[in-house]
């Protein structure tokens, strides 16, 4: 459907029975995030928020909440977008099938933007920061942030809409060191496109021209969250899904999106920085202070009757993960179409997605010879760590199955075949000093830290134990020990305190378990972890300790470890430690007092919400 506004949009929604509208008046500072939090959690519908404490205009979150109401929104456009993907992963279709696919060369008219239409909403009044929603999600949260923007740049070497770059990178309103009204903060990640436009636009010494989009046809926010080629238009794509021409139009030298319902515009100067943070981010944690670009406001426009879009990040799932969901569902199979020998890969979202991919591909190298080990996929696995922000991954498990048995969407069969195939003296590739997630702290420093390639294929070399071996019980400092799934046990001791206790404590347990590593080849890895009940209770809490509190060339391990020209490798367990660390960032929390107050707009029950009055 072609929505012209997010109002639209949203009306649909109550149509339909998917929005709810809360007349009470709420406070931002942390009680909408927890209202939402709550009835995302409970599979709840998209909110508009009509009274927000200290500021006239609406607000709504949860939009995109459920993989199904973002299928609602783009039920007219979705079939299309993703003919046209499929027509530029084998053109040949179109040949092949004429009829099937003419309706989506129509829907590619859509994208071409449209410059200065006649009607320009948004530029309907000027207002300032102070005046916006100013939505506190966390309790540590250093001020009030954008979750929802879109934000846009061009090349200054290649001006124009047809080379600029949309991306959501979240701002920050007030707060720290913010004059106000006058400055906010952008904050942005590894491999953004953005990155290249301050890159070229600091070259020449000029100031890089930002315009932050807020709310419109839901089709620009979920534009701006899409892995799109470097140098495609994420403006063309708005069009593509929302069924409506990009508006666009020029104010005192900036781009504005005319159908947004706010846009701030602002310049960014070269070497010009301040402390950002903390956010409670999409890992579960806060990303702490840093310095990043400061943006100087220049002008803050708002359409009629305008509505603040908004959503909560935190431990997954939240309202993001319905965004990697959509994503999918619309790109299929485009990159593994990209990635010779690559069936398919999978962000894990319980992980924070960007530690953990998890991966399928072929074995075609040497079907001649009758060892099956792992060649063609560890250079599938070198692809794939360069391609796009699947480059930022820390933990890439990869596998290959002639007989077609085995999906990285099914995480525990995944891990279970993959498990049973692993050579650990052989399957276990470091990459040291190099990238990670700007959101992950369990590296070396900020963008830094480690990774490490696991490839396993083959026959099964070992029957994974369904049990905690005796071995594991009896080594008197762990204090507790689970299994979290065939071949994988879950152990407790002492917190972490430095990496010279570290050393000394896996030296002990390599002391009592490497007489039994013929027995022990029924498990594949240890998780040695701050609280093993927790760890091993679900294949989620499993998944976020594991790969979110270690880093590979410091926290893995193995018992009866070897370093053989530079390979390392183990002849029993795996272990991982993935202990918290002085280091690392504090997870997440509610307030308890909030959780509390925001009790009167729900049912006794807790798990279900009422209609507000």
């Amino acid at each position: 459907m072609a929505y012209h506004s997010l109002e639209a949009a949203l009306l649909d929604l109550e149509r339909n029975g998917q929005l709810v509208r809360i007349r009470e008046e709420v406070d931002p500072y942390l009680e909408m995030a927890a209202i939402h939090l709550r009835i995302y959690e409970a599979g709840g519908p998209a909110l508009l928020f009509e009274q927000v404490k200290g500021s006239r205009f609406r607000a709504a979150s949860n939009i995109f909440g459920t993989l199904d109401r973002s299928r609602f929104l783009f039920r007219e456009s979705l079939q299309q977008v993703q003919q046209l993907i499929q027509l530029k992963n084998d053109p040949i279709k179109a040949l092949k099938h004429p009829f099937r696919y003419a309706g989506a060369g129509m829907a590619a008219l859509k994208a071409l933007p449209l410059r200065n239409p006649r009607s320009k909403p948004v530029l309907f009044q000027k207002i300032r920061i102070s005046e916006l929603p100013l939505v506190h999600h966390w309790p540590m949260d250093g001020g009030a942030f954008v979750t929802l923007p879109q934000v846009y740049t061009e090349d200054i070497d290649q001006p124009g809409i047809m080379k600029a770059n949309l991306g959501m990178y979240r701002i920050q309103l007030t707060g720290n060191d913010y004059v106000t009204d006058q400055e906010i903060g952008l904050h942005y990640q590894l491999h953004r496109g953005i990155g290249v436009h301050q890159t070229r636009a600091n070259r020449k010494g000029q100031p890089l021209k930002v315009s932050v989009f807020a709310g419109g046809p839901p089709s620009h926010t979920v534009s701006a969250v899409m892995p799109l080629p470097e140098g495609m238009s994420e403006m063309t794509f708005a069009g593509l899904l929302g069924s409506r021409r990009f508006r666009y139009a020029y104010q005192d030298g900036f781009c504005i999106s005319t159908d947004a319902d706010f846009v701030i515009t602002g310049e960014v100067y070269p070497g010009e920085n301040k402390p950002e943070g903390p956010f409670g981010d999409h890992l579960g944690y806060y990303s702490l202070r840093h310095d990043f670009p400061l943006m100087r406001v220049r002008n803050v426009y708002a359409r009629k009757n305008a509505i603040w879009p908004f959503t909560v990040v935190g431990r997954p799932p939240q309202e993001d993960t319905s965004f990697g969901q959509l994503i999918h569902e619309i790109t299929g199979d485009a990159i593994p179409q990209e990635i010779p020998g690559l069936k398919e890969v999978h962000a894990v979202d319980a992980a924070g997605v960007h530690p953990l991919l998890l991966a399928v591909g072929s074995e075609r190298y040497t079907p001649y010879l009758p060892t099956k080990q792992p060649a063609e996929l560890l250079t599938i696995a070198n692809h794939v760590l360069g391609t796009g922000q699947l480059s930022l991954a820390k933990f890439l498990f990869i596998t290959a199955d002639d007989q077609n048995r085995v999906s990285t969407h099914n995480e525990a069969a995944f891990f279970q075949f993959l498990l049973e195939r692993i050579h650990l003296d052989r399957d276990i590739h470091f990459y040291t000093n190099t990238t990670i997630d700007t959101l992950d702290y369990s590296g070396t420093g900020l963008n830094t830290g480690s990774k490490v390639v696991i490839a396993a294929y083959g026959d099964p070399v070992r029957t994974l134990c369904t049990e905690v071996p005796e071995q594991i019980n009896a080594i008197p400092f762990i204090r507790d020990a689970k299994l979290v799934m065939p071949g994988v046990v879950a152990i407790q001791t002492s917190p972490y305190s430095t990496p010279e206790e570290a050393a000394v404590a896996i030296q002990k347990m390599d002391d009592y378990l490497r007489p039994s590593i013929p027995e022990l080849n029924t498990l594949a890895l240890l998780v040695w972890c701050d609280d093993a009940a927790f760890t091993a209770a679900n294949l989620r809490n499993w998944l976020w300790v594991s790969f979110t509190r270690s880093n590979p060339s410091h926290d893995i391990y193995g018992i009866d470890a070897f370093v053989v020209n530079k390979h390392w490798g183990c002849r029993g367990p795996m272990v991982l430690d993935a202990r918290i660390k002085p280091h690392h960032a504090p997870p997440v929390e509610t307030d308890p007092g909030v959780e509390k107050k925001i009790d009167r707009l729900f049912d006794k029950g807790g798990s279900l919400y009422r209609v507000i009055k």
